[in-house]
């Protein structure tokens, strides 16, 4: 309800007063219908660094003039007036008054920040009254957070939300960055991200905005955990081999989490011939590794190697 200071003791005196009396203080306008403000919306959620609009009008009786107008954050308190927001130097460079001195009391504030998120009045004064517009407009500043799961498998449907404190007041269209990059492909809906059967090159560092704002979510990373794939052995030395001397393969392979165990093969022997990503050999053959991780396991291709005279041993290099 809007409050005008004398309008307590008008009205008590008023029901003290004759029929007659109350009769003329009516018509000269004491009653507080007369006096109001009134906020469109009440409620605002607005994004950080973003610019907003308080809609605000105001009525008062005939006969008033008025002679100051302000916002304020705080209330009448001990019959001290309220400090005007202009005159803070927290709100002096960022809030423009977009009204008049008649009924229109709206403000614009800029580069609202979380600090900024309170109860805001509209007070008038003329040259018998004043009035403050109580309860005020609320004003709630968000920013922006992405929710998404930390670690995804390949092939899994990954759902990542942009996500606000209160529901942004204006309609909100949503941005999403991969790695700092814009998606060019459209896949939200609403505020939310929807990677059906996430792949690997899907991995990186997400963030989120709302197109036409400068205000950018921190950043988010998303790991996607797959099998090993591109399995290959590389042979250290070239040339040709001779007995007594090793030669050494290494096997590589592309998996997230790396693949830490290997399992190397000789071309149609069923068990195993060594461990380990390197394995070194003294007798000729085709050999292939194979790399595991929890997701999986994949075989390289096998590679020749010819040693010249019969090796004595083999040798495995972990």
């Amino acid at each position: 309800m809007s409050v005008r200071e004398t309008g307590v003791a008008m009205v008590t005196s008023v029901r003290m007063a004759p029929p007659l009396l109350m009769v003329l203080l009516m018509i000269h306008g004491v009653s507080s219908a007369d006096w109001g403000v009134s906020y469109s919306p009440s409620h605002i959620c607005a994004l950080k660094d973003s610019s907003v609009i308080m809609s605000c009008t105001y009525t008062y009786p005939t006969g008033h003039q008025i002679e100051k107008v302000f916002w304020t954050k705080t209330l009448v308190k001990h019959n001290v007036e309220p400090p005007d927001l202009s005159e803070d130097p927290e709100f002096s460079q960022r809030l423009q008054y977009l009204g008049d001195k008649q009924q229109i009391c709206s403000i614009r504030l800029s580069h609202v920040t979380l600090k900024d998120s309170h109860m805001y009045y509209f007070r008038f004064i003329t040259d018998k009254d004043r009035w403050i517009g109580d309860p005020g407009v609320t004003l709630t500043v968000t920013d922006l957070q992405v929710e998404s799961p930390e670690r995804v498998t390949e092939g899994d449907s990954v759902r990542l939300t942009c996500k606000s404190s209160c529901t942004l007041t204006d309609r909100a269209t949503f941005i999403w960055y991969r790695n700092s990059q814009p998606l060019t492909e459209r896949r939200d809906r609403n505020n939310e991200l929807l990677l059906q059967s996430v792949r690997r090159e899907d991995a990186g560092r997400y963030s989120c905005a709302v197109h036409g704002h400068n205000h950018i979510s921190p950043a988010v990373q998303l790991n996607v955990t797959y099998p090993p794939r591109n399995v290959s052995v590389s042979i250290i030395q070239s040339g040709q081999i001779w007995t007594g001397y090793s030669v050494t393969l290494i096997c590589s392979s592309d998996s997230n989490p790396p693949a830490l165990n290997f399992s190397w093969f000789k071309e149609n022997e069923s068990s195993a011939v060594g461990s380990g990503q390197s394995f070194s050999a003294l007798q000729s053959g085709r050999f292939y590794c194979q790399a595991h991780n929890q997701h999986g396991s994949q075989r390289s291709d096998a590679v020749t190697v010819n040693v010249k005279g019969r090796a004595a041993h083999i040798l495995y290099s972990f």
